[in-house]
């Protein structure tokens, strides 16, 4: 069994197909999915969808191109719910800072402070974290150190093959791997997943996004994380089952799914 633990499924492009995205997961052992939280105004979507399916899960969380969209009101209004599993996808992200040394400061400072109030809101309700990181591994780190998220552990989404972030595997912190692994600059990747502790590996799509090679080009869907499991297991010389079973279990343990 696959778990794909970042799915996008409440984005408009699966609206017309959602139906067949899932039978075409189904048939290739994808059985669970977690839609993160990105964006409040896609929440109630989320969450519907959740509810209409047995095995599809979600996450309240606001990403950090979202800051001004953050309304922790909103978030806990579901956050109790029996199918919401964590906090997130929450983070910093600095690669599209735009404006002066000034305005770009002001907004990682923002950025930080929705950080840290969506890891209070975590731990408050003893979820874990779904982390974004792209271009800000220091200050991650730094935050999810200072601010005790061990608490509640959680996943570096999409992770980003930073070595710095690979102690956080003793903080509780799980690694989510996707199409980026099949892409042939993925060097970096691919050198550092070997040092990745096995029992905290998970498979995602990050779905419509990052759609793994040979597919490239095309919407992402969670029927393509057997291409993820499969480099993966050339990769660590392991077979595909293996790699279902402890990615899924992992998940489980994580999620409580």
């Amino acid at each position: 069994m696959i778990v794909d633990t970042h799915i996008h499924l409440d984005d408009p492009r699966y609206d017309s197909d959602l139906d067949a995205v899932l039978f075409r997961a189904r048939k290739e052992g994808v059985k669970k999915f977690i839609i993160p939280g990105a964006d409040p105004k896609t929440l109630e979507k989320a969450v519907k969808i959740s509810e209409h399916y047995e095995h599809i899960y979600f996450a309240v969380g606001v990403h950090p191109y979202d800051l001004e969209a953050y309304d922790e009101a909103e978030l806990v209004r579901y956050i109790t719910h029996p199918k919401c599993v964590a906090v997130g996808e929450c983070g910093l992200d600095y690669y599209r800072l735009d404006g002066s040394n000034d305005e770009k400061a002001a907004e990682k400072e923002q950025q930080k402070a929705l950080f840290c109030s969506q890891i209070s809101l975590a731990k408050r309700y003893a979820k874990p974290l779904i982390v974004h990181i792209r271009d800000a591994s220091a200050d991650s780190k730094e935050i999810l150190e200072y601010e005790h998220a061990a608490e509640v552990g959680g996943v570096l989404h999409c992770y980003n093959a930073d070595e710095q972030l690979l102690s956080l595997a003793d903080h509780g912190f799980y690694f989510g791997i996707g199409g980026v692994l099949t892409f042939k600059n993925a060097r970096k990747l691919v050198n550092v997943l070997p040092k990745i502790p096995y029992h905290r590996l998970l498979i995602e799509t990050d779905g419509p996004y990052l759609t793994p090679h040979p597919h490239r080009g095309e919407r992402n869907e969670p029927a393509y994380t057997t291409f993820v499991v499969n480099k993966m297991a050339e990769l660590l010389e392991r077979s595909c089952h293996d790699i279902e079973k402890c990615t899924a279990n992992n998940a489980a343990k994580l999620f409580k799914i």
